[in-house]
């Protein structure tokens, strides 16, 4: 569907056997669609790691950061925790997309069903540098909320 030029490898697992692999839905998608290896109900309140049966090798310099579907979570309040998830280059176990039930019902996970959003990213590591005073700028230290509404 599109002309990549980052090549990410993928492992299939064996709870992964006839599901697909992630995919754009559409040529304009930023995300890539990921279904769920397993079946689960997520109760009122309640999160899991939900398997998706593939693992791979992000290369060097990239992240592939886990985001919510946003049709989830307007229909049933269905959010990924620690969203943007990031997942290192260096890790090579399964993907798992920590799902959170925020809704007042219990939500049925099938196999199959999509779950969430992969966005390939580059990263950019940074060197710190302890300084004495930082310069000046117009908000100064001013926290949540000091730009107003």
């Amino acid at each position: 569907m599109t002309d990549a030029s980052l090549r990410i490898s993928v492992l299939r697992l064996s709870n992964g056997v006839g599901l697909p692999l992630p995919q754009y839905a559409t040529q304009g998608a930023a995300g890539m669609d990921v279904v769920a290896a397993e079946d689960v109900v997520i109760a009122p309140g309640g999160r899991h790691a939900v398997a998706t049966g593939f693992a791979m090798a992000i290369p060097d310099g990239f992240e592939v950061q886990v985001r919510p579907r946003s049709g989830l979570a307007l229909k049933h309040g269905i959010t990924c925790l620690n969203s943007p998830g990031t997942i290192d280059s260096d890790y090579r176990g399964e993907v798992k997309v920590i799902l959170a039930n925020l809704g007042n019902a219990p939500f049925t996970v099938a196999r199959g069903d999509r779950i969430a959003q992969l966005v390939p990213a580059p990263v950019h590591r940074a060197a710190l540098e302890e300084v004495e005073a930082l310069d000046g700028t117009a908000r100064g230290d001013g926290g949540f909320g000091s730009t107003g509404r």
